[in-house]
């Protein structure tokens, strides 16, 4: 065929995130090749947005809310605490939430076998005692292999911050 494409050799590039600012926090779902958060632990204040930045490609990936205690598990609503955010699986999208509290959050990527990985992050971890970042990359690594997957839609409404919509492409500019 007479048409240009794109060099096979390189993985798809998607736009990476742009560097935060004031009010207004970017994370990388992945780098390279690496199923990780980039930066993985970060602090946001109420109000803050924090926009997680999908990469193209053909292997999806989540920000799915879970909680310190079940790393790789959706957080359930439990008593008057609600149930947690979740972008589903995404591919060359951006999500965006909006802190309303700074109690920590923690979240994970739900494509199989990912989160146990290590492929975690949280926003507003102490900085010490048992419940750190680093405390909760090696509880998702132990779950292993083991963790339990599901597929289901963007939740817009979790547990200290509230999307701004649902996931959108990244290729589209944003007006903020």
């Amino acid at each position: 065929g007479g048409a240009t494409t794109p060099a096979t050799t390189a993985p798809a590039t998607a736009p990476s995130a742009p560097p935060s600012t004031p009010g207004h926090v970017n994370i990388d779902v992945t780098v390279g090749q690496t199923f990780i958060f980039s930066p993985a632990n970060v602090t946001a204040n109420v109000g803050d947005l924090v926009t997680f930045f999908f990469p193209g490609g053909n292997l999806p990936h989540s920000v799915t809310q879970s909680s310190f205690a079940n790393p790789c598990t959706y957080l359930a609503a439990n008593g008057s605490n609600p149930a947690g955010f979740d972008s589903g699986l995404q591919l060359a999208k951006t999500f965006t939430i909006n802190i309303t509290n700074t109690n920590p959050i923690w979240f994970h990527c739900k494509q199989i076998l990912h989160c146990g990985m290590g492929m975690v992050g949280s926003i507003n971890a102490p900085l010490n005692g048992t419940n750190t970042h680093a405390a909760f990359v090696a509880a998702a690594q132990a779950i292993g292999g083991s963790e339990e997957t599901d597929s289901g839609s963007p939740i817009l409404t979790g547990a200290g911050a509230v999307a701004t919509g649902p996931p959108v492409d990244s290729t589209q500019s944003s007006s903020s």
